[in-house]
């Protein structure tokens, strides 16, 4: 990398997705879980760096989608860990979301993921709101950026300077892109919350999806996008 990362960040590279754990003096956290079987690879990585399910503090999730959630349920079940998210973000761990229009496809995908996989759902037992401090990674904020679902939320260390963003944009498929109406509860939310991610000023920018674990480009990358978005006038990102 050619820039390094703050000390106990470890991204553990998923199925589909990309789960982070977090790592201090009191233990570690799971930010995302990954895809139903990922648990393997963070409990793998959890072992690399000498820690065991009594050192799991926390489950948070940015969103309830399968590709970042599905293995909520069986790394709880290891730890006995909490499971932190947004309220509105139950229905998605349920497999109950009412999706509509385009994002219809994102609701058959995730029903045929379930069933493959035998996913299995999981309670909040700690919901988060905007602005909600967590004990975690010498502390972090919760910042709730809707649009790709309606409780989607990331997550701010002022420690660090780095604010995780979930999917709110992705680096997916050499691509870099903003959630996309397909795989959004709410697409015309999206640009706000660009907006105020952006505000943030944060040194790093780390999203749920990306190729390369690369600080300084992934940076590059959400700037080069919210440019893009500007030019384009799609609800300027200022």
């Amino acid at each position: 990398m050619s820039q390094p990362w703050p000390e106990g960040l470890i991204s553990v590279r998923g199925l589909m997705s990309v789960p982070h754990v977090l790592v201090d003096r009191d233990g570690a956290v799971v930010l995302d879980t990954g895809f139903p079987g990922d648990a393997g690879r963070i409990r793998r990585a959890m072992a690399k760096a000498g820690l065991a399910s009594r050192d799991l503090r926390a489950i948070i999730l940015t969103h309830g989608h399968i590709d970042h959630a599905g293995s909520a349920a069986e790394l709880k079940a290891w730890s006995g860990a909490p499971v932190y998210a947004h309220p509105l973000e139950q229905p998605h761990l349920d497999g109950v979301f009412p999706y509509r229009g385009l994002a219809r496809v994102c609701g058959v995908l995730e029903a045929a993921g379930r069933t493959i996989t035998g996913y299995r759902p999981v309670t909040i037992d700690v919901p988060m709101a905007e602005g909600d401090p967590l004990p975690f990674w010498g502390g972090l904020r919760v910042v709730h950026l809707p649009g790709h679902t309606l409780g989607h939320c990331g997550f701010y260390s002022e420690k660090h300077d780095l604010l995780f963003s979930g999917d709110l944009w992705v680096r997916f498929m050499m691509r870099t892109q903003a959630s996309p109406r397909i795989f959004s509860d709410d697409v015309s939310l999206v640009p706000a919350s660009l907006r105020k991610a952006r505000a943030i000023g944060a040194r790093w920018v780390v999203p749920g999806h990306y190729d390369v674990p690369d600080a300084t480009r992934l940076r590059r990358r959400f700037e080069d996008l919210c440019d893009e978005l500007d030019r384009r006038r799609i609800q300027p990102v200022v």
